[in-house]
């Protein structure tokens, strides 16, 4: 990398550290988040004007390196060499913990197969923030980062945990909050689920109810800042055998309704992902034209 010291011969690697910083509310850094910021040889970050501000507030003078999203691969084996060169860094995102669909995940993987250690400062993060206050189970969640923006990928992949017992979790952007709420009562049906907005901020709120309940509230308001959606697992009783879903294909094929719709309403309906129900139609027998 250009400006880097040149590599001592039999240099041990330096160490990454994770650093989890304030999702709002500056005072969530950890005194040894501050310790290692400072101690650091470089951090590296999302927007340097953004983590600037955040260490000059607490009187940290560091050498910071900049890793957009959306040009982490190009960037990563730079600072790699920092770190194969003996220099400790450190790795911030603007908020919550780095690599928690924010960037850092292809640094620390790639830091990892060059035989680098990575530690872990944990901190703010609001996917367990949010996970904590909403009121839904916590025992077992599976979080799922955005959507995708292309609405037949966003429903294929929550089919693909529509029969999960666990809590879904995932991050939504204001302008699109409405949207994935009602999106997902469509493909989960009326499940409980929770909006978390402005986590640890002065207007922090969690709204609470049904999806379809939610989806109405939230198309008819303006909305601002980051949000959180939890939404609660299948029930274990909701869940209907491959009896019953092969009975109700067999009865609606009957009635002359077509299988993409039927597996996506069955699915809701019976605890399957829609693609499960779909493929056991193919199997199913067709009825036979009247004479």
């Amino acid at each position: 990398m250009p400006g880097s010291d040149p590599a001592e011969p039999g240099a041990q690697p330096g160490t990454l550290f994770v650093v989890a910083t304030p999702i709002g509310n500056l005072g969530d850094l950890s005194p040894r988040a501050v310790e290692v910021l400072a101690a650091a040889r470089f951090v590296v970050c999302e927007d340097t004007r953004h983590t600037r501000g955040l260490l000059t507030r607490h009187g940290i003078d560091a050498e910071l390196l900049s890793l957009p999203a959306f040009d982490e691969p190009n960037r990563v084996a730079g600072i790699l060499e920092r770190l194969l060169q003996g220099h400790d860094g450190a790795v911030v995102s603007d908020a919550g913990t780095p690599g928690i669909s924010d960037p850092g995940e292809q640094l620390v993987a790639r830091a990892v197969a060059a035989g680098v250690r990575v530690v872990p400062i944990p901190g703010p993060s609001a996917v367990i923030a949010a996970l904590s206050a909403s009121g839904l189970p916590t025992g077992r969640f599976h979080f799922l980062g955005f959507l995708p923006r292309e609405r037949g990928a966003s429903v294929e992949m929550l089919e693909e945990v529509a029969s999960l017992r666990a809590s879904l979790v995932l991050y939504e952007a204001p302008g699109r909050v409405a949207r994935t709420l009602a999106l997902a009562a469509e493909v989960l049906g009326p499940r409980p689920a929770c909006v978390a907005r402005e986590l640890t901020k002065l207007h922090e709120e969690f709204d609470r109810g049904t999806l379809p309940e939610l989806a109405s509230r939230w198309a008819a308001r303006e909305v601002l800042g980051e949000l959180v959606i939890i939404i609660g697992g299948r029930q274990a009783a909701g869940r209907w055998t491959e009896a019953q879903v092969q009975e109700a294909l067999l009865r609606e094929l009957g009635a002359g309704g077509h299988l993409k719709e039927l597996s996506q309403q069955i699915g809701r309906v019976a605890g399957w992902p829609a693609k499960d129900v779909y493929r056991l139609g193919l199997l199913a027998p067709r009825p036979k034209p009247e004479p």
